[in-house]
């Protein structure tokens, strides 16, 4: 039996499907190595079945390999899944103070920032009701802030 381009475009597509079943993200860039094979194959229909499954074999540890070490960034989230980016630079008011550094305070913000207008937070130095501080760093669902 000859593998025909149609057949890896199908089992491309079917796997790419089974990725609403089973959501690794993973059989996602195996599917799309079987679509892209099917497509050489369109373009050059004398392909060895050898060569079919050794480019399928590569495409897709190509594809799976370019996600989980270039578009898939990991170092940014932090332990509770916000956006770093989203907080980090804000202002806001302290609104529970601490009697020495790194003791859990609050701090308000004008706006609702991810949600919520009050945060647990911490600084290197002690923080006072009323200072301003800006976050400059959270830790799951602590902002570290500095005083203005």
């Amino acid at each position: 039996m000859t593998i025909l381009w149609w057949h890896w475009i199908i089992a491309g597509l079917v796997m790419i499907g089974l990725e609403l079943i089973i959501p690794s993200f993973t059989i996602f860039w195996f599917g799309l190595g079987g679509v892209l094979t099917g497509i050489l194959l369109l373009l050059l229909p004398s392909l060895p079945a050898w060569f079919q499954i050794m480019f399928w074999t590569i495409a897709s540890i190509f594809f799976v390999v370019l996600w989980f070490r270039i578009f898939r960034k990991q170092g940014d989230r932090t332990s509770a899944g916000l956006a770093k980016d989203a907080i980090v630079g804000e202002t806001g008011m302290i609104i529970r103070g601490t009697d020495d550094s790194y003791q859990k305070g609050t701090v308000r913000f004008r706006i609702s920032i991810l949600g919520a207008d009050e945060w647990k937070c911490y600084a290197d130095e002690k923080l006072g009701v009323g200072d301003s501080v800006q976050v400059i760093d959270i830790e799951g669902q602590i902002l570290k802030v500095k005083k203005l």
